[in-house]
């Protein structure tokens, strides 16, 4: 079978096995061995196997993903993430969308502290779109803020995606934590602004909080709620990050010393039942064995399609674009895009890196920003239809009155917003680049 046939035919193999309702891991793996017989061989499958031991199975950076996926459960389950919303929805109760901005707020904190979207968005959903629906929000900027900020989870650090990139690319994660941090708060604050600019000029879509519940809590009441429920997470935060951006720890032993702190407070703050543990750990394990799983199919995925001759293909492909570095630029992110609308962040990294990684290189283009750009442009994965994540989570948890049609529309300002980012990004390389040069010295 000839390059470009393999090429065809494992892509096209990818997409039947999705559509079908296969599982991504499988799928992955199932097309690479019908790949590997009908391409360069059967034999094929002892070099990717070596590869999937000695480029996933033996990594040491991936350690981090189970530990920071423990420390977003730990935290999770500790109950602080619904006090902290009630807290921050209070603090801005006198302005005018100041739930929908409290929303965004704690999101940005959740993303700092656990990363985990699906928990992000199903958690603002379950606390904040019933109070939001209830006090006269617009039902299209309530769901399209939840899902929008929930998703600023794989990009702000500590992430798990940002992990799993590092690791496949040459850039640190020190390095990577950094670049993405700008970008993300970035993201966070312009979802801020648009929800005061709508509600400023069309003040039905986020009225005040009630004059009688704001008179039931005292100053003094608030204020011992935000240092209770507020800096504790922030606390996590420091502890994690703090440690990575000064060095005293890799990125490994950061996530060590983030699920020791998510103990803490779950210890503080949650039931502290044997159940629960029990229950977080089962959860947590689970969510790693699904990440590694992938990893693994993606590994033999992409092994195959090298050996085949299909990066050749890519690399023709993308390299005939007219408009040379710009317009081969603007087709990897087009087709991230797309497969954005079809597959998980960690499908699109494990297949996208090994391709368009070396053609990054050769091109002479920063590593740490077309990282980082990748990742903004991830951020539309979850919102996208058909299979946007983000749009399942909230529908799982929505009240009745809010259709699936409400949240294809309540998304499309948020991925403009996320459009305009990259466009930030690419004039302004700084964005990315800047914080790891301060920090780090590149």
């Amino acid at each position: 079978m000839s390059p470009e046939i393999l090429t065809l035919f494992m892509f096209s193999g990818l997409l039947l096995g999705l559509f079908m309702g296969h599982p991504l891991a499988f799928v992955l793996g199932g097309v690479a061995v019908l790949g590997a017989w009908l391409g360069p061989g059967a034999k094929t499958l002892g070099i990717i196997i070596n590869n999937i031991y000695g480029n996933a199975m033996d990594n040491y950076v991936l350690v981090a993903i189970p530990l920071f996926i423990l420390m977003a459960r730990f935290l999770n389950d500790s109950g602080v993430t619904e006090k902290m919303f009630e807290t921050m929805r209070l603090l801005l109760a006198n302005l005018r969308g100041g739930l929908a901005l409290t929303v965004v707020i704690v999101s940005v904190l959740l993303a700092a502290t656990t990363g985990i979207v699906g928990a992000s968005i199903a958690v603002m959903g379950m606390i904040a779109l019933v109070p939001m629906l209830k006090y006269g929000y617009n039902k299209h900027l309530s769901a399209g803020v939840i899902m929008a900020s929930g998703c600023l989870g794989i990009l702000i650090p500590p992430s798990i995606m940002l992990i799993l990139m590092a690791s496949y690319s040459p850039v640190s994660v020190g390095e990577l934590f950094a670049g993405a941090l700008v970008p993300g708060l970035m993201l966070g604050f312009m979802y801020a602004l648009y929800v005061l600019i709508i509600c400023h000029i069309k003040p039905s879509y986020g009225p005040l909080v009630p004059a009688e519940e704001q008179a039931e809590i005292s100053s003094g009441k608030l204020l011992k709620m935000l240092v209770t429920y507020v800096l504790p997470p922030m606390a996590l935060i420091l502890g994690v990050l703090g440690s990575l951006f000064t060095g005293i720890a890799t990125a490994t032993e950061a996530s060590a010393i983030g699920v020791t702190i998510a103990f803490l407070l779950f210890l503080i703050f949650g039931d502290r039942k044997l159940s629960t543990c029990y229950r977080t750990m089962i959860e947590a394990s689970k969510t790693t064995t699904m990440v590694m799983l992938v990893l693994v199919g993606a590994t033999a995925f992409t092994g195959v399609f090298s050996i085949g001759g299909g990066m050749d293909v890519i690399h023709t492909v993308v390299m005939a674009m007219p408009g040379g570095n710009v317009g081969a630029l603007i087709l990897m992110f087009f087709l991230i895009f797309i497969l954005g609308m079809f597959l998980d962040w960690t499908g699109i990294v494990l297949l996208s890196f090994p391709i368009m990684l070396p053609i990054i290189e050769s091109m002479g283009v920063d590593m740490l920003w077309f990282v980082v750009m990748v990742a903004v442009v991830l951020q539309t994965s979850f919102l996208t239809p058909p299979f946007g994540y983000a749009l399942f989570y909230l529908k799982g948890v929505a009240p009745d009155g809010v259709e699936t049609l409400d949240l294809y529309r309540a998304v499309v300002p948020f991925c403009l917003l996320i459009v305009l980012a990259c466009m930030l990004i690419a004039f302004f390389p700084v964005l990315a680049t800047g914080l790891p040069s301060v920090l780090l010295s590149r």
